[in-house]
Formats: C-alpha cells, sequence, structure tokens
C-alpha cells in the first residue's frame, strides 16, 4: 500500500457536547458491574465541580486523545470544569499541539504488516495511523520555540504555556487544549515531558546550541513538583479525573505527600476518579487502585471510584453527563496559572 493509501480516513474527535447521555447515565446507575461504577464516577466528578472551593485536576495517560477524546478533554478546560492538567508528553505535545498544527491521526488497522508502514513512514497506535514525517515538524516546531527562550530552566508548565502562545498566531485547529489553556489560565504539568515530541525537539535545540558554545534552555522537573504542590496548598479541597494511569496519575496524587514534607498539612484529594484497564495484581503504581493510595496518605476513599473501562468507551458519556448537569456556568475560575 502507498502512503496515501493508508492516510486516508480521519479519525473523527467526538463532540460529546451534542448529545445529552444523561438517560444512559441514569439508567447505568440502576445497573451492575462496569455500568454502576461508570454512573458513580459521573455522580463524583459533577460533585467535585460543583462543590465550591473544591480545584479540579484532570490526569491523561495513554492514547484516548488520539483515539477521539481530544476535544473532551479541551472542552473540560474551555468549560471550566478543569484547574489543572496533568499528562504525558505525547498528549500534549504528539497529539493535541500536533493537530493545533493542522495535522491528524488517521483510522488504521492492527492487522497490518508494520514493516510496511515503517518503509512508508507511517507510525502505528494500535488501530491508529500517524505521519512521522509530520510528527517530525511537530519535532522542529517545539524546537523553534525554544529557541526563542532565554537559556535557563523551565518547567514544563512553563514551557507548555509558551507552545499555547506560539498557537495563539500559528494553530490551524481551533480549541486545542494547548491553547485553551494558555488562554484561560490553567497549568498543563508534564513531568516526563522529553518522552515525547517535546524531547526530539528539546534535544535538537541543547545539541545545537552545545555545537555553538551557548547556553541553552533545560527542564527543571523539580520545579514542576513544586508548582503543582503549591496549587494543592492553595485549593486545600482537590478532586481528579485521571485517565489511564502512570506518572500523570501518581504525580498529582503525591502532591499531598509532597505538601507534607514542605511542613503544611493539606487533606488528601477529597475526590477520585480513575478509569483504566490495567491490572491490580502486578502491584504497579498505574494499577494501584484508590484505596491503596489513601494508604499513602494521597486520595480520601468517601468519594472514589475506580471504572474499569477503555477510556474511549466511557469518558464521552461521562462529560456528557457533567456538561448538561453540572454548574460549570457559574463556577469560580480559579486561573491557577497567575500564581507563579
Amino acid at each position: 500500500m502507498k502512503k496515501k493509501d493508508l492516510l486516508k480516513h480521519v479519525i473523527t474527535q467526538v463532540d460529546a457536547t451534542k448529545f445529552d447521555s444523561t438517560p444512559i447515565i441514569n439508567a447505568m446507575r440502576e445497573m451492575s458491574f462496569s455500568s454502576r461504577d461508570t454512573a458513580r464516577a459521573a455522580d463524583i466528578l459533577k460533585k467535585m465541580i460543583d462543590e465550591k472551593g473544591c480545584t479540579t485536576m484532570l490526569t491523561l495517560a495513554g492514547s484516548t486523545s488520539a483515539g477521539g477524546c481530544m476535544n473532551v478533554y479541551a472542552d473540560m478546560v474551555k468549560y471550566n470544569m478543569i484547574d489543572a492538567v496533568v499528562a504525558t508528553g505525547a498528549s500534549i505535545v504528539d497529539m493535541d499541539f500536533f493537530e493545533a498544527l493542522g495535522f491528524k491521526h488517521y483510522k488504521g488497522t492492527p492487522f497490518v504488516d508494520d514493516a510496511m508502514l515503517r518503509n512508508n513512514y507511517v507510525d502505528r497506535i494500535y488501530d491508529t495511523y500517524i505521519d512521522e514525517g509530520q510528527l517530525q515538524t511537530c519535532d522542529a516546531t517545539i524546537k523553534k520555540i525554544a529557541d526563542t527562550l532565554e537559556p535557563r530552566p523551565y518547567s514544563s508548565r512553563e514551557f507548555i504555556a509558551e507552545m499555547g502562545k506560539y498557537l495563539v498566531t500559528h494553530s490551524k485547529k481551533k480549541d486545542s487544549l494547548v491553547q485553551l489553556a494558555y488562554e484561560h489560565n490553567v497549568p498543563i504539568f508534564c513531568p516526563a515531558f522529553s518522552d515525547s515530541s517535546a524531547g526530539f525537539g528539546l534535544v535538537m535545540h541543547q545539541y545545537e546550541n552545545r555545537k555553538k558554545g551557548k547556553p541553552y534552555m533545560t527542564l527543571d522537573s523539580a520545579k514542576d513538583f513544586l508548582e503543582l504542590t503549591e496549587i494543592k496548598m492553595a485549593a486545600k479541597t482537590s478532586g481528579l479525573f485521571m485517565i489511564g494511569g502512570g506518572v500523570p496519575k501518581n504525580f498529582a496524587q503525591d502532591t499531598v505527600v509532597c505538601a507534607e514534607c514542605l511542613g503544611k498539612e493539606v487533606p488528601m484529594h477529597k475526590y477520585a476518579v480513575q478509569i483504566t484497564i490495567a491490572d491490580v495484581r502486578d502491584g504497579a503504581c498505574s494499577s494501584s487502585t484508590l484505596k491503596e493510595a489513601s494508604s499513602w496518605g494521597k486520595v480520601d476513599t468517601t468519594f472514589e471510584q475506580m471504572v474499569f473501562a477503555e477510556a474511549t468507551t466511557v469518558v464521552p458519556l461521562i462529560f456528557s453527563y457533567v456538561y448538561h448537569n453540572s454548574n460549570w456556568k457559574t463556577r469560580k475560575k480559579y486561573e491557577w496559572s497567575k500564581i507563579y
């Protein structure tokens, strides 16, 4: 197959504001297994959005943005449901920023000759295809942004804000998560930022400057941790809506422990929802339950819900329910980016 044949059918990013999932969630509430868990997760997310004084955090891991949920996460910022984002670099750069530059993800299949894909410079995420050449343009754009900055250590939040600022004048797609977060003063943190197209771009920036004997910008992961912990200390009451697990999940949860290490007494995250298909039996952080997190002093267990489901199947339903039933229209805007 030729590249043009592989990259023909664009993934449609779902617009969950265009339907009302309330009847489905209400029906699920009276069912069992993952249906009831999903309904309770929707109820908990609504509670954290509706509670006065509660700061909400969205954590993203995995490839659900490429898989069709990208606009859901952007809409959560746009409609003032989320006050901070913690994500993998791939979710922010390879997916959201990538599409903001005008590129797309495409429908593919896992039943394919991957050597043939490589020969066509096409990358695969299970059943989704990406043009590797376009990804390298994304890498180069990150380098371009880095080249304009003062050579000093930056938190990922600071650099992603620069990406949002860049998109204000260069975006080919309206309402990307990165640009909306910048415009609404919602901080985005990527604790493992270099594990993405950002990493390639920043390495090129440092390599080129080092060869010229010039100073260059760097990333400060400890600054990330401090900045997010400062939000938790200022907010006190908080809730987590977690897609997948990994570094973002643990990073957001650990702010409670970090505050304690700084001599500040803050409550555990009052609300917590995690949507995952990870197996809890391997003892890994990504698959640790929220009840387990409570033993570490991270998450209260009064309003917590694990949903063991592939996220693209339930996230649009949960979001649609809170969009149509929560008080986001009158909710306070926290604009945590302004505290730095």
